[in-house]
């Protein structure tokens, strides 16, 4: 082969290549542009039992996307379907679905995004004697027609029902499942729907009983002076909720007014990745993709 074309041929093919790499390389940048773009700052209220996690996976995102900020507020699930119906946050997290709280115009403008599943337990004073309730039990104390858990055979203790507020999810979910519907009787009322406020009045208070998420329940820290009741001699656990032998449970909703986009978006798809699953367990909840049994609305 002639020496001049020979060089020609080799120069070609060098410049080719580092065409190659630099164009590797620009794709390379330009992508990582392309993630530092989520961006922007969003706004997300509702749900205490929710709450715990929306603030993790807040965090984790953060951390892989610097530049976005996103603020995770409780204030129940009522509270947190009628700020995103009204346009006043982005994400409205929710235990129950939005029909069984808003008007149905309303709820038929906000999407609904199945994020993960939450158990919820009976809970008493630590000094009550009883490990399980049945759910005509259950529906005895909290409609007021048993007052003494010597009723019950346990000790002579006067049973106090520690009340959540109206626009509690947990208090919806639990009435639904545990309560057949029955209608809660008056109890010691709490003004906020928060975790933390009815575990410290059931710790606090003689013979008192409620209902708490799996996702506070699942802090050993938070059980001290609080007996989690089994419901029909069935424990709430991972294993029989995914089953369905444990029925009080409820998915956990991440709703949007109209399609999620941009940050928001991200922030929802976020949820299904396997190290935010990861962390869903470890704080007491369940991935959608572990459920064996389903739920309608």
């Amino acid at each position: 082969m002639n020496k001049n074309i020979s060089k020609f041929i080799k120069t070609g093919l060098s410049i080719v290549l580092i065409g190659g790499i630099l164009a590797g390389c620009s794709t390379k940048s330009e992508n990582k542009e392309s993630e530092n773009k989520i961006e922007g700052s969003i706004t997300v209220t509702g749900s205490t039992a929710l709450q715990p996690l929306a603030q993790q996976i807040a965090k984790m995102f953060n951390e892989k996307n610097p530049n976005a900020i996103i603020s995770v507020q409780g204030g129940g699930s009522g509270t947190g379907l009628k700020d995103v119906a009204a346009g006043n946050v982005d994400i409205g997290n929710s235990d129950v679905f939005a029909e069984e709280k808003l008007d149905q115009d309303k709820a038929k403008e906000l999407i609904d995004n199945k994020v993960c599943v939450v158990g919820f337990a009976a809970v008493a004073n630590s000094k009550v004697n009883l490990n399980s309730l049945t759910k005509d039990q259950l529906i005895d104390i909290f409609t007021g027609k048993i007052v003494n858990f010597k009723e019950l055979g346990g000790d002579d203790i006067k049973i106090t029902i520690i009340s959540r507020p109206d626009s509690s999810g947990t208090k919806a979910t639990f009435k639904k499942y545990a309560l057949d519907g029955a209608k809660e009787a008056t109890g010691e009322a709490l003004k906020e729907d928060s975790s933390g406020a009815v575990a410290k009045a059931v710790k606090e208070t003689e013979g008192s009983i409620s209902y708490l998420a799996s996702s506070y329940l699942s802090n050993e820290k938070n059980l001290d002076g609080i007996k989690v009741l089994k419901y029909e001699d069935v424990e709430m656990s991972k294993e029989n909720i995914t089953t369905g032998k444990y029925p009080i449970w409820s998915y956990e909703h991440m709703y949007t007014k109209g399609e999620a986009v941009g940050l928001t978006k991200a922030y929802i798809e976020f949820f299904a990745t396997d190290e935010s699953k990861r962390a869903m367990e470890k704080l007491g909840y369940y991935p959608t993709s572990d459920m064996k049994v389903t739920r309608d609305k």
